[in-house]
């Protein structure tokens, strides 16, 4: 395997290596986060008005996720 490795890096020496990408979370992302989602649960809470206790979890973890996608869209495009 090492082999094969060495020997493609050996055709194509201009191209660099793929790098993983770093994500890294601060506090300030982290109150970032919490910021957004409780905005996105209370525009979801007066667009849709849950009546059971599912709708309410429902809503909460929706607007959750939103807000960690925001966040970590916003921290790719900055790095």
């Amino acid at each position: 395997m090492k082999a094969a490795v060495s020997l493609l890096k050996a055709r194509l020496p201009d191209q660099q290596e793929e790098r993983a990408m770093d994500i890294e979370l601060g506090n300030a992302d982290i109150v970032a986060i919490v910021a957004l989602a409780l905005l996105a649960a209370l525009l979801l809470a007066f667009r849709f008005r849950p009546t059971t206790w599912l709708g309410v979890a429902l809503e909460i973890l929706l607007a959750n996720a939103l807000a960690i996608a925001a966040v970590l869209a916003f921290d790719v495009m900055l790095s």
